[in-house]
């Protein structure tokens, strides 16, 4: 029956049936103050946002690739930056290009960059055993992957466990974008309920990076990108140099729900 119950309500969370249910009766803040959110310094994302992405939060950047989700993302570390914060970016599968995040303004003194195995983009098998999200976190439970792919993901999950953990930053981030979709949908809601836990109360923003919708917390935000990235140059020498976007945010807390267009070539500085 426990294990019954336990199934019953991971299902009804990866649903996000008491997403709303929980928040429903929660008041609606018309504006957000400033000390509890991270601007990303593009004005009209930021008037969408109601000033920004929250604090204490998991908050995601999702959209299929070249939507500029990954342009949003740099903006907001860039912005933490410029601010004299510190931000961390766990990156999967090393795939960061450094130019162009310095191009966008973001300082590379500040950020922690925590550099994942570099794997072909594929969509590996999962091995059947295993559960991911549980590396390293206490009270959870795992299989130890036998795959290259299952052990650069848990990986990712433990640094992010570790860095939050850590605390001092103004924003942790975690790109699993060109994560097969496959594996996203075995790692368990819980994990990113204890990395809520990890967040709550604290000036942390943490923001998921991900093809599709997966996991912000009750009071954090969806931004769905869809658009088009501009890119300038070829092979290693291949960098951003800008990006027409639409924005879809989502939030169960706040009227901040809407769409918002982004031309963001002046923004990203190119």
């Amino acid at each position: 029956m426990a294990n019954h119950a336990l199934a019953t309500l991971e299902t009804a969370l990866r649903a996000r049936m008491l997403d709303h249910t929980l928040t429903s009766a929660l008041p609606v803040l018309e504006s957000q103050d400033e000390s509890a959110v991270v601007p990303t310094d593009v004005a009209a994302l930021d008037a969408c946002l109601r000033n920004g992405v929250p604090r204490g939060q998991v908050s995601e950047l999702a959209g299929p690739r070249s939507s500029g989700r990954t342009t949003v993302l740099l903006q907001l570390i860039a912005a933490a930056t410029r601010r004299g914060e510190l931000a961390a970016l766990v990156d999967t599968f090393d795939r960061l290009d450094v130019p162009s995040a310095a191009a966008a303004g973001v300082d590379l003194e500040r950020l922690l960059w925590v550099r994942g195995q570099a794997i072909s983009k594929t969509d590996a098998a999962i091995d059947s055993r295993w559960t991911p999200g549980g590396a390293g976190v206490a009270g959870a439970r795992s299989v130890e992957p036998v795959g290259h792919l299952e052990r650069t993901i848990d990986r990712a999950l433990k640094a992010l466990n570790l860095v939050l953990q850590a605390g001092g930053f103004g924003v942790v981030a975690l790109d699993l974008a060109d994560v097969p979709g496959a594996a996203l949908k075995r790692i368990p809601y819980t994990t990113w309920l204890r990395m809520q836990r990890i967040v709550e109360g604290r000036d942390t923003a943490c923001v998921l990076l991900v093809p599709e919708p997966l996991a912000r917390s009750a009071g954090g935000l969806t931004l769905s990108l869809t658009g088009r990235t501009a890119w300038t140059g070829a092979g290693q020498s291949r960098r951003i140099s800008g990006a027409d976007m639409q924005v879809r945010v989502v939030s169960p807390r706040r009227r901040a729900g809407g769409d918002v267009a982004i031309a963001a070539r002046a923004a990203i500085g190119c």
